[in-house]
């Protein structure tokens, strides 16, 4: 049996791990010269979705391997060089370096019309390689091609500035005295703008739509930490929207008081952000919210409001596209449509093709796709067994149609779960031995 891993990050070295203790042949391509995935990146001076400032938002005892738990001398939340070489230490413990090979880009994985797919593979000296897999297995993430408004505000060519998204931001020393305009209010956009107020003249942030920002930490206990709770899981979702957003009342209360838009949806209706910092700056007078940008005038950019500012930069924290190059067209999912994935890891139409954490979860993610990865180890070694292509469809309908009457159907959201329930799903179907009715 031969399986195909792709990426060797957080949730593929998942993978290598679970296929390794199960006894499962694989190989493991990753493009980068190391192990790690974006947390690496930084550090080695890489272009990525990582940057010199990035900490884990989620608490390490609930980020760690279940099998390999972050050392006592982390702190609760890691920098990403705490977590590469965290990552590292666990593929040398896992024993998975040996079978990993890095420098190696995935050109394409097709489907051939017996079943099995052929990996064509390009090394760091430029040699092609194609091998046959029964298996493959995507795991390499989904932040690697930057979305920028298309077209981008009037004017935007005659800018005298420079305009860069965050993959291409590293750290705010590189803008020390300019003046930067960051786009955005997810957790990139309010990383990158805190950083920088360290360090630039003047920073703004424009904010088109307002999203509920919430601390690391609530009564003490990192978020996640309360989202493991049993009291928490027991209650609905209008009780625990009625929890955080008194609980952020008392903390912080109304993001207008800060000069940001107020959210026009409820908590747990949209990605929250999560940030110990950016209304500490904001209120330190380091950081200015500002609207959207509405055009560019020479050196000045332009607000909806009528204000302007001299910019040297605008960094766009605008998220990334759902991009699989090197997979059949709309696999997983068309340009802009959801995601179209069994339990959220399966291709209904692609058998043997597999994702693991390809997830958005409010909480940490290592749990779920260690999850993940022992049920596609089952399959892959016929231990678990798949409904048909007609049911899996079933269930992807009914996951979407609970996705959008809360978060409304978009991409990104539809790769939404809720931690508890999602690895409750997870784990009965582990149990089951045999895969359980979709619906």
């Amino acid at each position: 049996m031969r399986v195909c891993v792709i990426g060797a990050g957080l949730s593929g070295l998942a993978v290598a791990h679970a296929l390794k203790e199960a006894g499962t042949d694989f190989v493991c391509l990753e493009k980068s010269p190391g192990v790690g995935g974006i947390w690496r990146r930084p550090q080695a001076g890489e272009r990525g979705p990582g940057y010199l400032s990035l900490h884990l938002n989620t608490a390490k005892q609930l980020t760690g391997y279940r099998d390999f738990p972050m050392p006592d001398s982390y702190p609760l939340y890691p920098s990403h060089r705490d977590m590469a070489a965290y990552l590292r230490s666990f593929a040398e413990w896992a024993g998975v370096l040996d079978r990993v090979e890095l420098r190696t880009e995935v050109v394409s994985a097709d489907q051939e019309a017996d079943g099995t797919w052929t990996v064509v593979s390009r090394d760091a000296e430029g040699a092609v390689a194609a091998r046959r897999f029964e298996h493959v297995i995507v795991a390499s993430g989904h932040h690697t091609e930057p979305s920028l408004p298309d077209p981008l505000p009037a004017g935007a060519d005659g800018f005298t500035g420079r305009v860069l998204h965050s993959l291409d931001y590293r750290d705010g020393s590189d803008f020390t005295g300019r003046r930067v305009i960051v786009v955005g209010l997810g957790a990139s956009a309010v990383d990158i703008a805190a950083d920088l107020s360290r360090h630039a003249e003047q920073t703004y942030l424009s904010v088109r739509r307002g999203l509920h920002v919430v601390p690391k930490q609530l009564f003490g206990m990192s978020l996640d930490e309360i989202a493991d709770t049993p009291w928490w899981n027991e209650m609905t979702l209008a009780q625990k929207r009625r929890f955080v957003e008194q609980a952020l009342l008392v903390a912080r209360g109304r993001l207008s008081d800060y000069g940001l838009p107020e959210p026009d949806h409820p908590i747990f209706s949209s990605a929250v952000t999560i940030s110990d910092e950016i209304l500490s700056r904001i209120r330190h007078g380091r950081v200015t919210p500002k609207p959207a940008i509405g055009s560019f005038d020479g050196g000045r950019v332009v607000f909806t409001d009528g204000t302007s500012a001299e910019a040297d930069a605008v960094v766009y924290c605008t998220g990334y596209r759902m991009a699989y190059p090197f997979l059949p067209a709309g696999c997983p999912a068309a340009p802009d449509g959801p995601v179209e994935l069994y339990r959220r890891v399966v291709a209904p139409d692609r058998p043997g093709l597999y994702f693991v954490g390809l997830v958005r979860p409010v909480g940490a993610i290592t749990r779920l796709v260690e999850a993940q990865a022992q049920w596609v180890t089952r399959i892959v070694r016929g231990e678990a067994v798949l409904p048909s292509p007609e049911e899996m469809r079933e269930e992807i309908a009914a996951y979407h149609a609970s996705i959008a009457e809360r978060y409304g159907l978009t991409q990104g959201a539809s790769i939404q779960v809720d931690v508890g329930p999602y690895l409750g799903e997870l784990r009965e179907v582990l149990s089951a031995g045999t895969e359980v009715d979709a619906g």
